[in-house]
């Protein structure tokens, strides 16, 4: 390894990768090369030498509209010849990650590796601490009846995430 791998800026590039798509937490194949500074190309053709190791659970392509979404949340590609992608990009679920390192087996990527799984651990154990919550909130709102209803209503709605609502956007668009 050429050097020590900076743990922090690792963790906010990792934390800021993953995305829900499917109802999966997923990392583009894009991001993961970045990780592993390789080209994509080069992550692509590691994966495809060992397909049996990646089944449609681990790792998937995206459709076009999937992609067409991802392109519009973020500004993802430069201007200029040759920035764009020939094909729709792969996405990498947990376990398709964790099996990256059997296939990628650099120092580096070793490392980004486990701090990919520890962030996915941590997503985890947040999810299942919210559920734990609600789930004493309901016990406790029955428990103590209406003599709380508004507190608890306000850490409900604390907790709870926001839903996105349907606003009209600025600028001109088509309007569905």
């Amino acid at each position: 390894m050429e050097g020590k791998l900076d743990l922090d800026a690792i963790h906010q590039s990792i934390s800021e990768s993953i995305l829900l798509i499917r109802g999966q937490r997923v990392m583009l194949d894009v991001h993961l090369a970045l990780l592993y500074e390789v080209e994509t190309k080069v992550l692509n053709q590691a994966v495809k030498r060992n397909a049996d190791r990646f089944p449609e659970d681990f790792r998937f392509r995206l459709t076009a509209e999937e992609n067409e979404s991802l392109r519009s949340q973020f500004v993802t590609l430069d201007a200029g010849r040759g920035h764009y992608t020939k094909y729709l990009p792969f996405v990498f679920t947990e376990q398709g990650v964790a099996m990256l390192s059997s296939v990628l087996r650099s120092e580096r990527a070793i490392a980004v590796n486990i701090e990919i799984m520890r962030i996915f651990v941590r997503f985890r154990r947040m999810l299942a601490s919210n559920a734990e919550l609600a789930l004493k909130l309901d016990s406790l709102e029955r428990k103590y009846d209406g003599q709380f209803k508004v507190v608890f209503d306000t850490i409900k709605a604390m907790v709870t995430p926001p839903e996105l609502s349907r606003k009209r956007p600025i600028g001109f668009s088509t309007w569905e």
